[in-house]
């Protein structure tokens, strides 16, 4: 157990972290090597910066997590530590202890007491489901459960199976009550899960922590999937990132973007699926039909201020599928942008983000 850990953990020293179909990395410099261990943060002295930098396995993924400044200490990435565990814990539907795993063994019966930090979740998730019509849905996870696809799930389940689980997937039976601090699930078999906004949700709180501190500059990367470039790098530069070509062996890039205090979060069909009858069903379950989504799409990434939008967005969008999900996001208010790969490697990119996309692989292009 212990070797597969450091194992992991020194596959995360290669900063190529693995997102769920198109993955992001950071380029870096011979003098802005990563973290090799997970029990204390490196620290790398330049001419030009001194930076803080550690490793977590945490979230079932790694975490990477990368500080400049010369105030940045070690008892920060201790801090950050505590947060990402107490958040873990918390928000986790398999832990038991947790209060999102307490208020789905109350399914049907009781409402359960929450911590501050929870209920804003979960009312967060609520907020994404109404604006998304239930495309984004915190009640996912009894079609998660049954498909259990990435843990066991190698082909499609019984229709009968899937109708049972979609009768419990609905936001609308999850009950708020904010003087009480309680949450209930009106029926028994629910199941709240808060995996589609979580990571996104534990990085804005990171980043959160670190501007209190007065540390402006640093990289935070959750998984690969919820990416927050906070501030520049040291001397002004922006933050490049690599984004992984879906069909090819990590490393293998499709192109770069340049980003300043700005989040990048991708979902895509390449990273946990199974296949069938030529069939590839993927991670990214549809609420209204029960099954993976179909709909011509291998990836969505989202550019936003924070990184509970885009969590969300990426889910919810996604299932929108390309025409109806363009149109959602440039109606958005502030500056959240995103692009789409279709089956056929074309490229939609909104309008405030296509400039900014530096393609390096030919076999993907522009289509719009």
């Amino acid at each position: 157990m212990l070797k597969n850990k450091k194992t992991l953990l020194l596959l995360a020293a290669l900063v190529l972290i693995i997102g769920a179909g198109v993955w992001l990395y950071v380029s870096n410099t011979k003098e802005d090597k990563p973290a090799e261990s997970a029990d204390e943060a490196k620290v790398n002295t330049s001419i030009s910066a001194r930076s803080l930098e550690q490793t977590f396995y945490i979230y079932d993924t790694v975490v990477t997590i990368k500080v400049f400044g010369d105030e940045v200490q070690q008892s920060n990435m201790d801090s950050i530590q505590q947060m990402l565990e107490r958040m873990d814990m918390e928000l986790s539907r398999t832990k038991e202890g947790g209060e999102v795993y307490a208020v789905n063994q109350a399914a049907g019966k009781e409402a359960v007491v929450v911590s501050d930090e929870t209920l804003d979740v979960v009312k967060q998730s609520i907020k994404y489901a109404e604006e998304m019509n239930g495309l984004f849905d915190p009640t996912i996870g009894p079609l998660v459960d049954l498909w259990a696809i990435g843990n066991g799930g190698e082909q499609v389940p019984p229709e009968a199976d899937i109708a049972a689980a979609t009768s419990l997937t609905n936001y609308k039976d999850v009950i708020i009550d904010d003087a009480a601090k309680t949450v209930k699930l009106t029926k028994e078999g629910m199941v709240l899960d808060l995996g589609g906004i979580g990571k996104g949700y534990a990085a804005d709180r990171i980043a959160d922590y670190l501007k209190e501190e007065g540390l402006d500059s640093a990289m935070i990367n959750l998984g690969g999937s919820s990416i927050i470039a906070l501030g520049t790098k040291p001397g002004g530069a922006q933050w490049n990132i690599g984004l992984q070509d879906p069909d090819q062996t990590r490393g293998t890039q499709l192109g770069t973007i340049k980003i300043t205090d700005e989040v990048i979060d991708a979902s895509g069909v390449y990273e946990r699926f199974f296949m069938q009858d030529n069939v590839r069903y993927h991670h990214i379950l549809d609420p209204r039909t029960g099954f993976p989504s179909q709909n011509g799409l291998k990836s969505i990434t989202i550019m936003s201020p924070n990184a509970t939008d885009a969590d969300a967005l990426s889910t919810g969008v996604f299932l929108m599928g390309l025409e109806e999900g363009m149109t959602y996001l440039e109606a958005l208010p502030g500056d959240v942008e995103a692009f789409f790969i279709t089956d056929d490697n074309k490229i939609y990119a909104t309008s405030g983000i296509r400039e900014r996309l530096q393609l390096t692989d030919p076999t993907y292009e522009f289509a719009n």
